[in-house]
Order: C-alpha cells, then structure tokens, then sequence
C-alpha cells in the first residue's frame, strides 16, 4: 500500500507507553493522531499487560475506537513493550488496511535468552517475535539513525514518512507527544 506523499495534511497515529505507575499489571498506551503540518488531530488511550499478549490486539481496538477514515499510517515506539508484549505490526497492518512502521533507535542481538529466563510460556513468546520483521537501518535527513520495520509499506517510503514528521533528532512527533502524553496520564495514577 502506498503512503501518498505528496499530500500536504497526511496523518499519522503515533503509539507509545508510559513506564507503568509501580504495583499494577498494565502500562497505558497513547495514541496521538497528528498532521504532516504537525497538528495534533486526535488522542486516545489504551493499555498493555506487562509480560501479556495482547498488545497487538489492544493497539487494534485503539484504532478502531478512533473511528477514523483519514489516518494514513501507524507509528509504533518498538516492537515489544510493556516487558515482553511482543507488537505484530503485519497483523495490525493487515487488521486496519493502514500501514505501520514499528521504530527502534538501536539494533540488539534479540532476545530469545530473556523469553526462556522469564516465561513459562517462552516458545509462544519466541513464536510471536519470530513473526516480526527484522529491523532495517535507515539514515533521517535529520542525520541520526533509526531502526525500521515497515507492514504494508516500503522501506523507503516508511523512511520518508518518519522524516515528514521528524523535526529534529530521530523521535517522530507523533510518537514524541504520545509518549508524553502516556507518561503524564501515568503520573495521575
């Protein structure tokens, strides 16, 4: 599917978590929906079980909330959040008919050891972060690197996508005010 560019007022929904307020089970996900003019066009809330499964679902079930036919792309800070909740961009792509593209800011060597040490469930867990497409390096206008995984979209136009909504640095804005957001509903808890 492709991105159109060219548009002047494309949307993106842009998903980051808090760090989860101590002593509860969830970390809360904000979404924001923000114009290539960077206006921010919409907001909503979410949540993801630390060590659970259901990220992918949960990040499903905020789009549709959302009720929206203009969102033109969806953002992800990381593939796997809230301890160990792998995202499966493909099926959140394919779900919504909108393309994803999970960002990272460095490579790792993944992390088969740590699913074994802390689940019982740890193949399930493999299974699923086997699903996810590798990683792909891509340098911003900007100059900094990022780490891409692009569903439904190529890897360049993923990369020009980020770069219409990177202002400085390598943190679209998207996801730099969902992120804030997430942690300030987080600090109310």
């Amino acid at each position: 599917m492709r991105v159109h560019l060219e548009k002047r007022g494309i949307r993106a929904m842009g998903i980051a978590e808090s760090s989860r307020p101590l002593g509860t089970k969830k970390s809360i996900l904000c979404s924001i929906v923000m114009r290539s003019d960077l206006i921010i066009d919409g907001c909503i809330f979410g949540h993801a079980t630390v060590g659970g499964n259901d990220s992918t679902e949960n990040i499903i079930t905020m789009f549709n909330n959302l009720k929206r036919k203009d969102i033109n792309l969806i953002m992800i800070l990381g593939s796997i959040i809230s301890h160990y909740n792998v995202i499966d961009g493909d099926k959140i792509a394919e779900e919504t008919g909108i393309p994803l593209v999970a960002i990272t800011f460095k490579n790792s060597m993944g992390i088969d050891s740590s699913f074994r040490e802390r689940f019982p469930d740890w193949q399930e867990k493999l299974k699923m972060y086997d699903r996810i497409r590798d990683r792909q390096r891509v340098k911003l206008a900007t100059g900094y690197s990022v780490y891409l995984r692009p569903s439904l979209i190529s890897i360049e136009d993923a990369r020009k996508t980020v770069e219409k909504f990177t202002l400085q640095g390598a943190l679209p804005e998207p996801l730099r005010v969902a992120r804030l957001v997430a942690r300030a509903r987080a600090s109310d808890n």
